[in-house]
């Protein structure tokens, strides 16, 4: 693990311990961790940006949005509760980091993103990188992705004005869904909701958080 890489972790292992009177944990799984230090995040950046690709901090790909923050793809992750087995549903696929994260720990990984200049460069690099559990579509997240559920997990990696109702519905009973919840330039919380074996939803607010908006049309900028 080269000085960069080890420098990330141990950002993303203080920020927990800062936080985690409001994350409920004090560490995130070492199965995580090891997939966090494995997937080389300057794949993922603008070439422009490359030199800041292990900072703890979100950075932009174009098109108006960004690649997450390292401590916040590892908490929504770890939020999860993913297990090996486990079919998962991305709604913003943006670079594909997230993507190659949950794809390192779960069997099947379908993603959605709406900019469609972005999901077919994400589609692109993740191939290219080898990834084979991974199936991409461009679409409105809102909406979800039918097709294939119900899903062990769903994470949603852009800001929604409120957590569609599609998405619960394709949830399975027992399971996780985490998504950011609030306007652009207002407030956002970083919700985890968790559907019970009798299908009724039961929502956690787990901290204040800032993510470009989840559309619902695209405008590629």
């Amino acid at each position: 693990m080269n000085k960069d890489i080890k420098r990330m972790i141990a950002d993303i292992r203080n920020e927990v311990t800062y936080t985690s009177h409001l994350i409920g944990r004090t560490a995130f799984s070492d199965k995580l961790m090891a997939v966090m230090a494995e997937v080389r995040r300057d794949k993922f950046v603008p070439p422009e940006l490359r030199a800041f690709a292990f900072e703890n901090g979100p950075l932009s790909i174009g098109h108006n949005q960004t690649i997450s923050q390292p401590y916040i793809v590892a908490l929504m992750t770890d939020l999860l509760q993913l297990e090996d087995d486990y079919r998962v549903l991305e709604i913003g696929t943006g670079s594909g980091y997230q993507t190659a994260i949950l794809a390192e720990l779960v069997e099947q990984v379908y993603t959605m993103e709406l900019v469609q200049v972005l999901g077919e460069e994400a589609e692109q690099r993740l191939t290219e990188m080898g990834y084979k559990n991974i199936e991409c579509r461009i679409g409105n997240g809102y909406q979800g992705w039918p097709e294939h559920a119900p899903y062990d997990a769903i994470i949603v990696t852009a800001a929604a004005a409120y957590i569609p109702k599609s998405l619960i519905e394709q949830l399975k009973p027992g399971r996780k869904l985490v998504i950011p919840v609030g306007e652009v330039y207002a407030p956002q919380e970083l919700v985890l909701v968790e559907k019970d074996e009798q299908g009724n939803s039961h929502l956690k607010n787990i901290l204040d958080v800032a993510f470009v908006p989840l559309r619902q049309s695209s405008v590629d900028e």
